[in-house]
């Protein structure tokens, strides 16, 4: 399966990298992950510029798609040409949301009554879309995943290994880059995150 991972301009380094990077684990069982954009270049809020590896076209291809998110998110939900580039359709895709993310999926229709989650700023703005925002860093409904917190982009990952892969694959990715000395620690936070915390770790 391809995951695409959309990224803006003004995107959060954490966020995209780390899902692709963890997703492209699995490239060997075929899953991989591609920084998808609207450009050829994107700039990170932290002035990082990178070249997109696929273009927005790419979403409808995808089997899995995931929204980052970054500083200039509420202008990318502006944006109706923009916006109608991600023909979405969570009958036939994953489709998961990092921290304002969860904006472009409240825009889009996506999130229906489902609550979501994202970060602390971003909080109002998805409240005013009618969108009721957990205090918890993962959560999923069907096809459809929000994440809260930069480094909860990790949970978007396993989320995506465990659904097309299995819980397994998922526990050996993050096992393999936790912090030495917290493998199962850190294996065990995710797999509960995801929702798949009943499942005995090895």
């Amino acid at each position: 399966m391809q995951v695409a991972v959309v990224t803006f301009d003004g995107f959060n380094e954490l966020d995209s990298f780390i899902a692709a990077a963890l997703i492209n684990r699995c490239r060997k069982d075929g899953l991989e992950a591609f920084i998808t954009t609207p450009t050829p270049v994107v700039t990170s809020m932290n002035g990082v510029e990178v070249r997109g590896q696929r273009p927005m076209e790419f979403v409808t291809e995808a089997g899995a798609v995931l929204i980052g998110s970054g500083v200039r998110t509420r202008d990318v939900v502006a944006d109706d040409r923009l916006l109608s580039t991600l023909a979405l359709d969570p009958s036939r895709q994953l489709i998961g949301s990092q921290c304002s993310g969860a904006l472009v999926l409240a825009r889009l229709g996506l999130l229906g009554t489902m609550p979501a989650c994202t970060d602390l700023i971003s909080r109002p703005f998805v409240q005013a879309c009618g969108i009721t925002v957990l205090d918890a860093p993962f959560h999923a409904e069907g096809n459809i995943a929000t994440a809260g917190g930069c480094l909860a982009s990790q949970y978007l990952a396993t989320w995506v290994i465990t659904r097309t892969l299995g819980p397994d694959a998922a526990r050996d990715v993050i096992g393999y880059v936790a912090p030495v000395g917290e493998g199962e620690q850190t294996v065990e936070r995710a797999m509960r995150a995801v929702g798949t915390g009943e499942i005995a770790l090895r």
